[in-house]
Parts: structure tokens; C-alpha cells; sequence
């Protein structure tokens, strides 16, 4: 039986590289290359990957997602009924995911655009000083393993922190709030908006122009999650009205972004190609080598989505 890689050509060898590492029994088939159908038990893919294409093999028996991400596997008409599917928790996709927040929230707290800004034009001048780290209050939309990494290295060089779930959530000094009544309770009181949420149909368009309406004048939105949780046309007119003063935005919907949009050139927006946390193949590759060896002793898997939560 066979293992079958999907994602963008330069990552697909150093897939196959980090696998075969640590099974050299593993066969491994590089897609459009398939061979037999009938070979397949389990399809490592990304978001390139057309899920229709699955039902081709009657013998899968596990899906994997090559990222934390599964949305672009659950999009119709989603993976084959009956078929596991798994998603990465990895420390390195965290840590990458963590660096680029902070990186955003510094950027927008010590007025980085601003001095950028002031650099092109070769301008000299010193701004007033920021407020201290405990009065800037950041806001995180969503508390799983990225929210919750990101909430706590917040927390460590002194922001205030608060943290909004689908369900109650507990992380030690982060203040929670949930479901809708709990949204328009946190955004008032939120100068850096974060989100980190899973990308379902309840949280499709979360940052729209009500949402985005509620925060206080001249507050900031970093979106490392997905492109689908952000009303583009909301978000722009909220930027060049002056209610959000800057957005940094890693994820966009469709990727990859027009060349013509209007995010390219507008001088609030910070720009990254979904590159906040890119899937490292020997990081990743252990839980995944440990789930194929589970599905075929027949035994429980690791990190599997559950379809009815979408994530």
C-alpha cells in the first residue's frame, strides 16, 4: 500500500525526504503520479489538493492536512464519507504563528507604519511615546493551541489579554469571554484585534463592519487565521475611515491575492503571502508517520477533525 503526497512542487520531495526518514518501508506516490488507485491508504494533502479526487481510491483510510488549517479539505464536496481525517499540532507551526503575532502587535504598538511612513518621506521626527504595553489591550479571537500560545507570550511582556471562544475557555490570566453576547462584550474594549480562529461556517465573516464597528476608534486587526473570516470590502472602508488605524493580514480569500486588489497598495495594510507559519515536512512529518502506523493496527488516531465542530 502507498502514501500519497498533494502539495505545491517545491515542497513535495522534502515531504517524501522527511517521511522515508523515519519508515524507508513507507511507498511514497507524488500526486498527479498516483499509480493504481487501488494502492492509496492515505493522502497527505494541502489546500491544491481537489477532494473529489479522493473517491478515487477505494482503499484510503486516512486523510491528513499538511497544516493546522482543514477548511480547504471540509469545502464541498469534502473528503470521502467514512474517511478519517487528521490535522497537524505542531510546536514549530505554533512558534511561527506566535513570532508573527507578536511581530504584529510590536509593530502596531511602537508605531512602526507610522515611522516607516515617516522614513520614505525623509522626514526626522520623533513621535509622542506609546503608552505602556498594560494599556494597550489586546483581543484574541479564538483559544486553541494558537490563540492560547499567542495569549501567553502576550501576556509575558505585559499586555492586558482577553480571549474569545465559541465555548468557555480557562487560560490563566487571559480574560474569556464566549459565544455572540460575549463578542460584542470584548470588542469595545479591544485595541489590537487578533484572530486565530478556525475557519466554519459560524465564524465565516466574524470581522465585518459591525464587528468591526464595535471596536474603539483607531484600533488595529492582525488576521493570521483565514481570508474567509474577513469582510474585504467592511475591513477596507473601515480603513480609510480611520475606525481601524492599520491591519496586518497574512490570509486571503482567494489566495493568491489579485494582483489588482486593493490590500496590495493601501498604506494601513501589512501584507504576507499566508506565510505567518509555514509547515516544517521534519517537524511535522513524526505525527504523521504515527498516525499511518495507527490506522493500519487499527488503533485510535491523533489530532482528528471533528466534523460536526468543523476544525
Amino acid at each position: 500500500m502507498a502514501i500519497l503526497l498533494s502539495t505545491k512542487a517545491s515542497a513535495m520531495e522534502a515531504w517524501r525526504d522527511a517521511l522515508l526518514e523515519l519508515d524507508p518501508s513507507l511507498e511514497i506516490r507524488m500526486f498527479p503520479e498516483a499509480g493504481d488507485p487501488a494502492d492509496i491508504e492515505a493522502a497527505v494533502c494541502w489546500t491544491s489538493h481537489d477532494m473529489g479526487e479522493l473517491r478515487r481510491y477505494p482503499n484510503l483510510r486516512l486523510i491528513v492536512s499538511m497544516g493546522a488549517g482543514v477548511d480547504h479539505l471540509l469545502r464541498p464536496p469534502g473528503p470521502p464519507p467514512g474517511i478519517p481525517v487528521a490535522r497537524l499540532v505542531d510546536h514549530r507551526l505554533t512558534t511561527g504563528m506566535t513570532e508573527w503575532v507578536l511581530l504584529n502587535v510590536l509593530r502596531f504598538h511602537r508605531q512602526d507604519p507610522d515611522y516607516r511612513a515617516l522614513q520614505a518621506a525623509r522626514v526626522w521626527e520623533e513621535l509622542p511615546a506609546p503608552e505602556t504595553s498594560s494599556a494597550r489591550r489586546i483581543g484574541i479571537l479564538g483559544l486553541g493551541e494558537l490563540g492560547a500560545a499567542s495569549a501567553k507570550a502576550l501576556l509575558s511582556l505585559g499586555f492586558p489579554v482577553m480571549g474569545w471562544s465559541r465555548r468557555p475557555k480557562a487560560i490563566e490570566g487571559v480574560e474569556g469571554f464566549h459565544g455572540p453576547e460575549g463578542l460584542e462584550a470584548m470588542l469595545p474594549r479591544t485595541d489590537i484585534l487578533v484572530c486565530l480562529l478556525p475557519l466554519t461556517p459560524g465564524t465565516r465573516g466574524v470581522i465585518n463592519a459591525r464587528s468591526l464597528a464595535l471596536l474603539p476608534r483607531g484600533a488595529f486587526l492582525i488576521n493570521g487565521a483565514r481570508g474567509g473570516h474577513v469582510v474585504q470590502p467592511d475591513l477596507l472602508a473601515a480603513l480609510d475611515s480611520g475606525q481601524i488605524a492599520g491591519a496586518a493580514l497574512d490570509v486571503f480569500e482567494p489566495e493568491p491575492l489579485p494582483a489588482d486588489h486593493p490590500f496590495w497598495g493601501h498604506p494601513k495594510v501589512i501584507l504576507t503571502p499566508h506565510a505567518a507559519s509555514i509547515t516544517i515536512p521534519r517537524s511535522a512529518a513524526p505525527q504523521v508517520v504515527e498516525n499511518i502506523r495507527r490506522s493500519r493496527e487499527g488503533r485510535s488516531l491523533i489530532n482528528l477533525v471533528d466534523f460536526a465542530a468543523g476544525y
